[in-house]
């Protein structure tokens, strides 16, 4: 079975959100701010036990019209996954529409696509754990 845990979610906000969004996550639940690739946007990654759960994602307050559907505050859900290429093919099958994104400097690789209702899933494969993946 490709999905293997629920990884983690993105909370978008505004820039002006960001500092209380992060200042609750770390004071009042106790996650700790920690490594994040660079995205051309403001954020945070906050971590419990060393995993990235909760991250934060300041967005310009009006999005441009390339971004897929609003889904409120959640921008996207995130599964742990093993088997890219599997899951590559697998979803060309079944012509369902998705896009990669390798993330420069670490040994991740992301596929993301949309479900019915429009939410974003990010598919979270660790290439050091794939067997045979290129990227």
């Amino acid at each position: 079975m490709p999905v293997t845990a629920l990884h983690h979610f993105t909370i978008r906000c505004t820039p002006d959100e960001l500092p209380s969004l992060a200042d609750f996550y770390t004071r009042v639940m106790r996650l700790q701010v920690g490594a994040r690739p660079e995205i051309p946007a403001p954020g945070a990654w906050l971590y419990a036990e060393g995993q990235p759960i909760v991250h934060l994602f300041a967005h310009l307050p009006k999005p441009d019209a390339a971004m897929q559907p609003v889904t409120g505050h959640v921008d996207h859900i995130s599964f742990r996954s093993r088997g890219l290429n599997e899951m590559r093919e697998h979803l060309g099958m079944l012509g369902v529409p998705f896009a990669e994104a390798p993330i420069p400097g670490w040994a991740i690789h992301q596929l993301f696509l949309h479900d019915p209702r429009g939410l974003k899933i990010e598919m979270t494969f660790w290439l050091d754990h794939e067997e045979g993946s290129a990227p």
